[in-house]
């Protein structure tokens, strides 16, 4: 039987809150050295010193600058040597509708969700382990179309997209993972107007991805009662599919 890789390594990009922030916790309590990356230096530093154990890491970075990614990742070959881990969880989401889309916040929607993720990958590809890990965070909302949830579900799906492709082109040298929340209580979150059924705090999100980092799965899904539901309406031929989603309007 091989050997299980142990990953020691770990480079989380949107750290400074939410899951990201979370895991970091998680990840570092359990002996992974973590780099942490954000824009917001002074929250990162803030995080760096709380974390168990040693050799932590802050290198502040925003991900819609393609080339300060890829400056970064050529950086932190070169000086921690290649990443075993890297987790995406950059975000930005603003509540808006079809029609009424402010083209600057969809702009800056694309440039992180989408573009970061593109420029994430493509920047590390280069610096991995052998046998390493890249994770994609995306959503439950890139599933399939909901009113009023555009930009933000079109550039999950797209980030969907990216890792399956990620993973049928680098699978055999790579471990690549998409991961999909549902409702999670962060700061994007708490923009929302409306009912959000089943949401978790950013610990059990992070507890639930920690638990499944490690296993030979692609997807990672949570909490799994309402993630479950939001496949099957996926599934759902399209008239069935346009009338279940009407009162979300």
């Amino acid at each position: 039987m091989s050997q299980q890789k142990k990953f020691k390594r770990t480079w989380i990009i949107g750290a400074s809150s939410g899951i990201g922030e979370a895991l970091a916790e998680r990840l570092a309590a359990r002996g992974e050295e973590i780099i942490l990356s954000a824009r917001n230096a002074e929250a990162l530093e803030t995080i760096c010193k709380r974390l168990k154990g040693r050799g932590h890491r802050v290198l502040p970075l925003d991900v819609s600058d393609g080339p300060a990614v890829a400056r970064s990742a050529i950086w932190l070959k070169d000086t921690v040597g290649p990443l075993d881990r890297v987790l995406f969880f950059a975000g930005a989401y603003t509540p808006m509708k079809l029609g009424q889309i402010d083209l600057g916040d969809m702009g800056r929607i694309v440039d992180t969700n989408l573009k970061g993720a593109f420029y994430v990958v493509e920047a590390t590809l280069p610096v991995m382990a052998e046998k390493g890990q890249i994770a994609l965070c995306a959503s439950v909302a890139g599933y399939r179309g909901l009113p009023n949830g555009q930009p933000y579900a079109a550039t999950k799906a797209g980030v969907i997209s990216l890792a399956t492709s990620l993973r049928a082109e680098h699978g055999d040298r790579l471990d690549i993972k998409v991961i999909n929340p549902g409702f999670v209580k962060t700061r994007l979150t708490d923009k929302n107007g409306f009912e959000m059924p089943m949401m978790i705090t950013p610990e059990k999100a992070a507890r639930a991805i920690a638990r499944e980092l490690d296993s030979k799965r692609f997807e990672i899904h949570f909490p799994k009662g309402f993630t479950r539901m939001v496949k099957l309406l996926a599934l759902l031929p399209d008239g069935l599919y346009f009338n279940a989603v009407k009162g979300m309007r």
